[in-house]
């Protein structure tokens, strides 16, 4: 679902050191709000269900941040040089599109509680909310799960076998937490009664696929964090490159040298045998052969 994780070398998350740092802050950020969303949805099944949801919208926030981080750190990876997705499909139907579907995703579920959380502690003020907030609670997880197929359909042709073994229990918890994120908000959305309001609409139902849902996300934010260190140790030389050129056409223009293909041509063009060719002797005027024969 929600966190994009990549085996390919091409995402920064700035120069030198720095790229190791915020590569490992931003997946223990989200394994930390993993860790927030299994305990705010275990606390829903107490008397204090509110308390629940007031951890459940936090780490929904983290989510969302962890997201938007890892977005900007695909866009810093090439520049933010667009027309280079031309020659990677994988680019931009995978790396981008996938963040770009699980931040409204988690920007509606995020609302969408927080409306409810909203109702509860206002009283009956806020009853038109109640059905936008149980619409964005099955929306959000729809596009959860749209983000995760997508997530599922990287290809690796040059990636270490380990590296695709890990990235492979990254994405298949993703994709049932997203699932069971989406089964829960529908059948939550079906079994709800005009006499429920406030927090009463989040269902049993809703806790319990949450929970599964929660622990899947756990379990793939953990693994991608144990992916993360062992990219680390490898210093990428094991990971997938752009395909299709895009990678060396991007290290051409950051050290301002012409592309491959042209560098050659230059040099063959540079190294033939220029062609000599034969002098033919000027021929004399007319004129100047009359004077000669004249002189003589």
């Amino acid at each position: 679902m929600v966190k994009l994780a990549s085996a390919r070398d091409f995402r920064t998350y700035g120069p030198g050191l720095t790229k190791n740092r915020y590569e490992y802050l931003n997946a223990g950020l989200y394994l930390l709000a993993s860790i927030v969303l299994v305990v705010g949805f275990v606390a829903q099944l107490s008397s204090e269900a509110r308390w629940g949801l007031a951890l459940i919208i936090p780490a929904y926030a983290a989510i969302l941040l962890v997201n938007l981080h890892d977005l900007l750190a695909h866009l810093a990876g090439i520049d933010f040089r667009l027309p280079l997705m031309a020659f990677d499909p994988q680019l931009a139907f995978v790396e981008f599109a996938v963040p770009l579907v699980q931040i409204p995703g988690t920007l509606l579920g995020f609302i969408g509680l927080l409306f409810l959380f909203i109702q509860e502690e206002k009283g009956h003020e806020y009853f038109k909310l109640e059905k936008h907030a149980l619409k964005m609670l099955v929306a959000g997880p729809v596009l959860w799960v749209i983000g995760s197929i997508h997530n599922s359909c990287q290809i690796y042709e040059r990636a270490d076998g380990h590296v695709q073994i890990l990235q492979q229990c990254v994405y298949i918890p993703f994709l049932m937490g997203s699932l069971s994120f989406m089964l829960s908000a529908i059948l939550n959305y079906h079994e709800q009664s005009d006499i429920d309001h406030g927090i009463q609409l989040l269902g049993r139902t809703w806790i319990w696929l949450g929970i599964f849902g929660s622990l899947m996300f756990f379990i793939g934010g953990l693994t991608n964090l144990i992916k993360v260190f062992k990219m680390q140790q490898m210093n990428g030389m094991r990971l997938e490159k752009l395909r299709g050129g895009a990678h060396e056409r991007l290290l051409n223009a950051r050290e301002g040298r012409v592309p491959l293909i042209l560098d050659l041509e230059q040099q063959t063009i540079s190294h033939q045998p220029q062609e000599t060719k034969p002098t033919l002797p000027v021929p004399t005027p007319y004129k100047d052969v009359l004077i000669g024969q004249t002189k003589s």
